[in-house]
């Protein structure tokens, strides 16, 4: 195997803007802090070969035919242009081979076309053959109908894994805000049966694993369920039994954790420097502040996995696809922080 980190990178929807933003970003010329990485893009080549060419760019991946040529990847043939440093590869999971491309459109196809390219990535990371994996944007349903029974690429790789949701923990990085998730994707009315003492520890033991390995000091906050932060058991107990006693067994093991706090302020107060992170307790929550701030250029990263993921923080964009306003600045940020934190 080469020295350099090789990086898996899926295509996500061969229909949204994944296969797009790829080409972009090659196309404008990767930062130099990727130049000592490999790329094995996974995913239909036709879904590139279409971008590709809309944007009268050179072409700028080698076609791997099987994954047993990445024990030889120094010693393949390189396609590159001027901007992009060497090492970009693709590999299309069997059964792509006559994929039908439909940009914009959600079709069933395109959510096989994901599952398989993730269904890929895993044995390449179960193997060690890749190091670290950036995941393009995929539809949920579309996945689902496709027979990968799973709410999103969070539940798919940690099922791969050998592990269940309340293992692992979306983090969401931004430059002016963190935000963790004790839940993943379950339904608003599910949350609070889900919420137990034990899964916010392990959620507060990864972030604040993440927060103190970027050098932040700041004490993680931890969000209440209800308003108010339950209002001492007012406004709901949640807050009382159960998110109260997890920050005080935190804090008892000596971890730097407050709440929980109330939901309308917390987020301006880790702005302004006052927490490293925010731990919320489900997904919109958290969600909906980050992204006001980092809808660009916020990243995704699965905390709690035996390797590096990171993805985009947005979604396939049907609405953008082949318009050229999509940002690559998610997508280029993910691919950023998946080589930097592996080499860490």
């Amino acid at each position: 195997m080469p020295h350099r980190t090789v990086l898996a990178l899926t295509l996500g929807d061969p229909n949204g803007l994944g296969p797009e933003l790829v080409c972009r970003i090659f196309q404008e010329g990767l930062p130099s802090s990727l130049a000592d990485a490999c790329v094995l893009i996974i995913g239909p080549e036709q879904a590139l070969m279409h971008h590709q060419s809309a944007l009268n760019c050179p072409p700028f991946w080698q076609p791997l035919e099987d994954l047993d040529q990445l024990n030889q990847l120094d010693q393949l043939p390189r396609r590159t242009h001027r901007k992009t440093p060497p090492g970009i590869y693709l590999y299309a999971p069997n059964g792509l081979e006559s994929f039908q491309i439909h940009p914009g459109h959600a079709t069933v196809d395109g959510g096989l076309a994901a599952g398989k390219a993730l269904e890929t990535a895993c044995l390449l990371l179960q193997s060690s053959r890749v190091q670290a994996l950036t995941t393009g944007p995929l539809n949920k349903a579309m996945l689902q109908l496709a027979g990968f029974d799973f709410a999103g690429h969070t539940e798919f790789l940690a099922a791969k894994a050998g592990l269940s949701p309340e293992d692992v923990c979306m983090h969401f990085w931004g430059p002016r805000l963190r935000v963790s998730l004790a839940t993943t994707h379950p339904p608003l009315r599910s949350v609070p049966e889900l919420l137990n003492i034990e899964l916010i520890l392990r959620k507060l033991e990864l972030t604040l694993a993440v927060v103190h390995a970027e050098g932040r000091q700041e004490p993680v906050a931890v969000c209440g369920l209800n308003p108010h932060a339950g209002e001492a058991g007012h406004i709901g107990d949640e807050d009382r039994l159960i998110i109260a006693p997890a920050v005080s067994q935190a804090v008892a093991r000596g971890w730097n954790v407050v709440g929980p706090l109330a939901a309308d302020t917390i987020f301006h107060r880790a702005v302004q420097g006052d927490f490293s992170a925010v731990l919320a307790m489900y997904h919109d929550q958290g969600l909906t502040a980050f992204k006001v701030l980092h809808f660009h250029d916020g990243v995704q990263i699965t905390l709690g996995l035996p390797y590096v993921r990171t993805s985009p923080d947005h979604g396939t964009g049907y609405d953008l696809v082949g318009h050229g306003r999509a940002s690559t600045q998610s997508l280029c940020n993910a691919l950023i922080m998946a080589v930097a934190l592996t080499g860490r």
